[in-house]
């Protein structure tokens, strides 16, 4: 697939490239330039965020990378020559193979990130027999199991493991049935701010029609506001302590789907039992929820019995992340709102379109990936390494060494806890491969950096649904940028096992279609896309075999039913039930810290400027949101006398990061939200030198996932003794 010829003016159907949502837009070239996008009228993702204002300062930004360099000089501050594709993929490949040699094909590991989230890619090079991965399998022909990437700190725990291990239906192939829902429970997310915002759109329909909103956040989100919805402002990392407690009022209120309960799952009467620990008092000095409003959520959710729910990483960023989630899908599934009209439902199967994927690597046998001792589960679900263990293996040679990493699409130091650790971890490395489209800090330490290029500059196909398209390119791409695909098959090739991958773009193209029924040519002749028929829905698929391989009753799980008690968790000896841990660190996990650190800690909402880490240095992106902020009540600010604008100081016992007050009674008293994401080599000095992983801790983990703790930690907010003024806040 080739770009349309610079001159042509008129609006080209395409395909947004800021951010792996990919939705449907017109790009408004001028001289053969993007200028604009519009959304695409009709098309099921016919929608755009802020961003879009500006996307010819992103694709254009003189920030881009554009050519292959080479780093020379101390790791930290390199200096980068240009050099040619060749010189950079062979001193690439031979560092790879030397390391390979020396220590072992286990000691090379790839990270893939957020930057790497075109589908075609990403579906394409995931790991044999894994539904839904974002690592690719490019180094499993080599012998190392350890590719790794953005599921060891995001989605993978809430999105993959624990629906799985609960119901057999990873989240992917669910969705909340907003258009029919009387009650739309919104738990740990913010879908004004989603990308793309189509659940915010469907909330929204819904609204206007009667239905009703409950938002369970420590903050009162944009959506909270714009639905008018009830609002539970919930103490960070306890949200599995208030699901227990809902619970516990169904139950004993009778308010249960008895025959589903008793029919259909595995554990209910241990669950009983153990939710009698949750009274809504008890839950109330846990969760700051007052034990009413506990109460008649819990009525509200179970009376509906069409009511849908919307969660996301809010919930597995705690000490009990995983089992937060569990018990939320839970109380959906007890409630009766699981797969019925309006609630969240399985897609009928087959599950949407799904492309060939029978060339995929299976991960070598020999030794596991990094991270499979201490977290089983995450590697059984994902076949990867969890990127958390790197410093161990980095660092102290434990359980091996790990000697090169490559760095796809991704921002180690912006995106982890403790970057000064990871700063160590890059120091001592023998060799670093960045791939990226900006530069990040973590080129001052490379021996090699590569330009890719954006979406907008390459073909790929995307399956939305059973909506299939192929993505088209609407230029070429800029300076001697190159498609991820192109980059990884290059470097396969020069390790000497490219055959097993297809050569270009348009061959992955006719690889990912081959036996599927889709007729290439008739999709390459229509750029809107073809819409695959949808087979008759039908709900409550478990009582009619449509959950299981085998066509048997029943859910995908080893008991044949939706598992309150995990046999999966037992076996690796986990307490089956979805139990709460309290916060390694709070106000009454540890009163005594909480003395000096009396605020409990919440980071990580995105914001609409931004994406994650990335355009932070993109000026007019900036100019939207000037300053990071730290969300704090007027009752935690009066005191400490700070006002609305203030430069304040955010302290832990790891570190201290400035930031602007943002003083507001829509977040839970006692509680702050700081913007996390900062702390990119060119982004503007505001968001530079606020980094919030210096705050956070790296060894605080969900157990059983590894993932970090972003969301549960305790915290301090003084007044910036050198700034006493009022400073501009987000415009």
């Amino acid at each position: 697939m080739s770009p349309p010829p610079p001159g042509e003016a008129l609006p080209i159907d395409a395909h947004c490239g800021l951010c792996g949502a990919a939705c449907a837009v017109q790009v408004h070239l001028e001289g053969g330039r993007i200028r604009r996008l519009t959304p695409r009228a009709g098309h099921p993702r016919g929608a755009t965020c802020r961003r879009v204002n500006r996307v010819e300062d992103i694709v254009y930004s003189p920030q881009r990378l554009l050519y292959p360099q080479i780093g020379t000089g101390p790791r930290g501050g390199r200096s980068l020559r240009r050099a040619s594709w060749d010189e950079a993929l062979d001193a690439t490949a031979a560092a790879v193979r030397r390391v390979a040699e020396q220590y072992g094909p286990e000691a090379v590991c790839l990270y893939t990130g957020r930057g790497t989230f075109e589908q075609s890619v990403w579906e394409m090079l995931s790991p044999a027999d894994v539904r839904e991965s974002s690592a690719w399998d490019l180094l499993f022909p080599l012998g190392s199991p350890n590719t790794t990437g953005a599921g060891s700190n995001c989605y993978a725990a809430q999105g993959v493991i624990a629906p799985a291990i609960s119901s057999g239906v990873w989240k992917i192939d669910t969705y909340p049935d907003i258009e029919s829902s009387k009650l739309v429970v919104v738990w740990g997310t913010n879908p004004a701010n989603g990308s793309p915002p189509l659940f915010m759109a469907a909330i929204q329909r819904a609204r206007s029609r009667g239905a009703r909103v409950i938002v369970i956040d420590p903050r009162r989100t944009e959506t909270a506001r714009a639905t008018d919805a009830r609002w539970l402002a919930v103490r960070p990392g306890t949200d599995g302590a208030l699901a227990l407690a809902m619970i516990r009022v169904i139950i004993e209120e009778g308010l249960y789907d008895r025959h589903f309960a008793e029919r259909w799952t595995v554990g209910f009467p241990e669950l009983a039992a153990y939710v009698k620990g949750f009274s809504p008092e008890a839950a109330e000095e846990i969760t700051c929820v007052p034990a009413a409003e506990i109460r008649c959520a819990a009525r509200e959710i179970a009376g509906a019995r069409h009511a849908c729910f919307l969660y996301d990483t809010g919930l597995e960023y705690a000490t009990s992340g995983l089992q937060n989630t569990r018990a939320v899908i839970i109380l959906e599934a007890l409630t009766g709102n699981y797969d019925v009209p309006g609630g969240n439902v399985a897609y009928p199967p087959p599950w949407g379109f799904i492309v060939n994927r029978s060339r995929r690597q299976a991960p070598p046998k020999g030794k596991p990936a990094i991270g499979s001792d201490r977290y089983p589960l995450y590697t059984l679900y994902r076949r990867e390494a969890q990127a958390m263990e790197l410093p161990r293996a980095i660092l102290e040679g434990r359980p091996y060494p790990v000697r090169a990493l490559l760095v796809v699409g991704a921002s180690i130091l912006t995106g982890y806890p403790d970057p000064e650790l990871w700063r160590r971890c890059l120091r001592s490395l023998d060799f670093l491969l960045v791939v990226d489209r900006m530069p990040l800090e973590e080129t001052l330490y490379a021996d090699v950096v590569l330009p890719a290029a954006t979406a907008f500059e390459h073909g790929g196909y995307l399956v939305q649904g059973r909506h299939v398209a192929l993505r088209r390119p609407v230029i070429p791409p800029l300076g001697e940028a190159r498609s991820d695909w192109e980059i990884a098959i290059a470097l396969a090739q020069r390790l000497g096992y490219g055959h097993l991958y297809p050569r270009s773009l348009d061959e992955m193209i006719e690889w990912a279609f081959e036996g599927t029924g889709i007729d290439l040519e008739e999709l390459r002749s229509r750029p809107e896309g073809i819409e695959l028929p949808a087979p008759p829905m039908r709900y409550r698929k478990w009582e009619q075999g449509l959950l299981r391989p085998d066509g048997k009753p029943g859910f995908d799980t080893p008991s044949g039913k939706l598992e309150i008690a995990s046999s999966i968790l037992a076996r690796y000896g986990y307490d089956p039930l979805p139990v709460f841990t309290p916060p390694a660190e709070g106000p009454l996990s540890t009163p005594e810290l909480a003395r000096e650190y009396p605020l409990v800690f919440n980071s990580g909402a995105r914001s609409k400027a931004f994406f994650n880490s990335q355009y932070h240095g993109i000026a007019s992106l900036v100019a939207r949101y000037p300053r990071p902020l730290v969300w704090i009540h007027p009752q935690d600010a009066e005191p400490r006398g700070i006002a609305d604008g203030h430069r304040v100081i955010v302290s832990t016992l790891r570190g201290r990061v400035a930031y602007t007050a943002h003083v507001t009674e829509d977040i839970l008293p006692g509680a702050v939200e700081a913007d996390a994401h900062g702390g990119g080599l060119h982004a503007d000095p505001a968001w530079r030198e606020c980094n919030a992983n210096e705050l956070t801790d790296f060894e605080n983990r969900d157990p059983l996932t590894g993932f970090p703790v972003y969301k549960a930690l305790l915290c301090q907010v003084s007044l910036d003794q050198g700034c006493r003024e009022p400073s501009a806040r987000k415009t």
